[in-house]
């Protein structure tokens, strides 16, 4: 099968692109994202995408890069965080959706995605909106959830090298991608406070014990300086008597 592959960015294009081609489809990677922000982490990503798929002899296609699109679909949603799962499904809507009609229009006979290697994407909504925009364009839906390969791409893209972003595209997220880190930071540190606040009773107990022995090594050692000091008077006394 001829395949457009969406991909978001080269790391996780790496598991996808190699078991797809594994599988024998013939692939070309579809650089479509309005979602990212700003515009030169955008071209930061498409350089690291490129540099890649040259490596690998495939092509790539990249859309119109249009954020006001994106923020006419799924912008709209904000930084609520019930709105979340909303804005996801929007998003990806708007991506499949002009990857699909581009796969239509250009002789592809299905579409995929490497959104599936994030364990932070909406997996199940993925899927939903691949399949509806394969339909809606006449062509096959070929999913498959990549989280299983998620540390493999994870290693291998450092071990690249590569560029690797730390959140996943648009404003918003880089927003709720920053309080995340802050929160699963403080929720370490209160968890080292919480492992210290119950260690405090044994170490102070080991101090104790550590304390004791050190009281009665210097109590011994006292002990028998008093015994020695004591026999050496002992030997003087009776040597200044055996003098006389």
């Amino acid at each position: 099968m001829k395949l457009l592959l969406h991909a978001c960015c080269g790391p996780c294009s790496l598991e996808p692109l190699r078991l797809l081609l594994e599988a024998g489809y013939e692939i070309t990677i579809a650089y479509m994202n309005s979602n990212i922000h700003p515009a030169a982490e955008y071209d930061h990503r498409l350089r690291t995408m490129l540099d890649f798929a040259r490596s690998q002899g495939i092509a790539v296609i990249e859309g119109p890069y249009d954020p006001q699109a994106w923020a006419n679909e799924a912008g709209v949603y904000g930084t609520d965080p019930a709105a979340r799962a909303d804005r996801c499904r929007a998003c990806y809507r708007l991506r499949l959706d002009e990857a699909a009609r581009y796969a239509a229009e250009h002789g592809f006979e299905g579409l995929a995605t490497t959104l599936t290697v994030s364990p932070y994407q909406y997996i199940d909504t993925i899927g939903e909106e691949l399949s509806a925009a394969c339909a809606r364009a006449g062509i096959a839906s070929v999913f498959q959830d990549f989280r299983p390969q998620y540390l493999e791409a994870t290693r291998r893209s450092k071990a690249m090298g590569m560029y690797r972003q730390n959140y996943c595209g648009c404003a918003f997220s880089k927003v709720e991608a920053a309080e995340e880190r802050e929160q699963r930071r403080a929720e370490r540190a209160a968890e080292k406070a919480a492992k210290e606040a119950a260690a405090a009773p044994l170490r102070a107990a080991q101090e104790a014990e550590r304390a004791r022995k050190r009281a009665e090594k210097q109590a011994y050692s006292e002990k028998r300086r008093r015994q020695r000091a004591l026999l050496k008077k002992m030997k003087e006394e009776a040597a200044r008597q055996d003098g006389e």
